[in-house]
């Protein structure tokens, strides 16, 4: 074989090498051709729901996730101390909110978001498993329990009798230096709340003037006041009552007690609401509607009053044997009174107490 045959020989072998690479290249097996004709399945979205909740992690966050684990619903949470902060926010977000529903601390809150339109009417099915005076009146929020506003006190120095009979007579010069509040608390400003109402404005200014003379310690919330109670920095705090509880299960050596005002309905027996609605511009209203039906269940009921020493807001539930019967004492004020927020916090600002 002569040297161009030779060449002219690899040529067409190098050539019809190429010409194979690339027919075996766009050919399909009948598998490849099979899963080609197949369409692309696409993975079910779960269901999910966004949370601003004032009450703190520690306290709910096992309902949530038992929840979750019920339904197959997932929530993510946005946990915030304060509820006046988280109230705010979402004002500003308006309608690009990502958020689904609103966990209050205090029901002012809810109450003046309900003004604001940003929350949805709920279905009478979810209202009247509780009372009426544990709901908002136009059916825009509901409460899933309630801690009783109480004064915490130390019993190794003070006993029952001497403690004042009604929430006026806190204002007594014999307890200069020697009482504890936080009015940064939102629970210590929805009772403000309530005092302008039951009170009137000038009548409850002079009276937190009045406090202010006596030198009272500012603590950040209610629990270190319990504590403030025990270890003897203050005799008497103003503050909700499971606080006491949650701390004496901790440590039953905890020097404290609490107290109710002995007069029937005296404006410093009130009920403060923790509650939940809907945001308005949420596309999940039906789904938001089972997490608080899950929250009115007997059994999170139940968690409320057993675990967290709450009382039950749903109908038929009983309270933790722990806790006083005291709904006679309680001062009756409509949730509508609690709403007026901007109000209270302006006369806090001109006292100085924010």
């Amino acid at each position: 074989m002569t040297l161009q045959n030779t060449s002219k020989t690899l040529i067409i072998l190098t050539f019809l090498s190429l010409l194979f690479t690339a027919c075996s290249q766009k050919a399909d097996t009948p598998a490849q051709k099979e899963t080609q004709k197949l369409p692309k399945v696409e993975k079910e979205a779960k269901e999910s729901l966004v949370i601003y909740s004032a009450r703190s992690q520690v306290l709910v966050e096992p309902l949530l996730k038992d929840f979750t684990t019920q339904t197959g619903i997932e929530v993510e949470v946005r946990y915030d101390k304060s509820t006046q902060n988280l109230a705010s926010r979402l004002m500003t977000e308006a309608d690009k909110t990502p958020a689904d529903l609103f966990f209050a601390q205090d029901s002012g809150y809810l109450g003046a978001l309900a003004e604001k339109n940003l929350l949805s009417n709920l279905p009478e099915a979810l209202l009247n498993q509780v009372a009426t005076d544990h709901r908002d009146a136009k059916g825009k929020w509901v409460a899933t329990s309630g801690r009783a506003r109480v004064l915490v006190y130390d019993p190794s120095a003070l006993k029952p009798a001497d403690l004042p009979k009604s929430l006026k007579d806190l204002a007594n010069a014999k307890w200069k230096g020697k009482l504890g509040w936080a009015p940064g608390n939102g629970s210590f400003q929805a009772h403000v709340s309530a005092l302008r109402h039951l009170w009137g404005e000038e009548a409850t200014a002079k009276w937190l003037k009045d406090i202010i003379a006596l030198e009272p310690k500012t603590y950040p919330k209610n629990s270190p006041q319990v504590k403030g109670v025990s270890n003897g920095e203050i005799q008497i705090g103003w503050v909700n009552h499971y606080y006491l509880h949650k701390l004496k299960a901790a440590n039953p050596e905890l020097k404290a007690a609490n107290y109710s005002f002995t007069a029937a309905q005296d404006a410093g027996n009130l009920m403060m609401l923790s509650g939940i609605g809907v945001i308005s511009h949420s596309k999940k209203q039906e789904t938001a509607h089972k997490l608080i039906n899950f929250l009115l269940s007997e059994k999170s009921q139940k968690h409320f009053t057993n675990k967290i020493y709450e009382y039950p807001t749903r109908t038929g539930i009983k309270a933790n044997e722990a806790l006083p019967a005291i709904s006679q004492l309680m001062s009756k004020v409509p949730q509508a009174h609690l709403t007026d927020v901007s109000g209270t916090l302006k006369m806090l600002r001109e006292l100085k107490l924010q």
